[in-house]
């Protein structure tokens, strides 16, 4: 069986989804600090719900893939031979 998906390269990494948790927790300590205002921390934190719920999308639609796929034989090679 082929190795999954999530074995080669997991979604988190294709997702660069350490780098958005690390954004997101550097907002709210530039907020702490004084540094952004109120009003960009909240437009911040409404564009990074859009991106999770992006990614929510995006793994909902792998599953649903995933669950509705059959496994198919392997077509007979041209002229009865492995090609070698």
């Amino acid at each position: 069986m082929a190795a999954r998906d999530y074995d080669v390269a997991p979604a988190t990494d294709r997702l660069c989804l350490d780098k958005i948790i690390n954004g997101l927790a550097g907002d709210l300590e530039q907020l702490r600090a004084g540094q952004i205002g109120v009003n960009d921390a909240i437009a911040r934190s409404l564009l990074a719900k859009q991106i999770f719920n992006g990614v929510r999308l995006y793994l909902q639609a792998g599953k649903m893939l995933s669950d509705s796929a059959r496994e198919v034989e392997a077509l007979p090679l041209e002229g009865g031979h492995d090609g070698q």
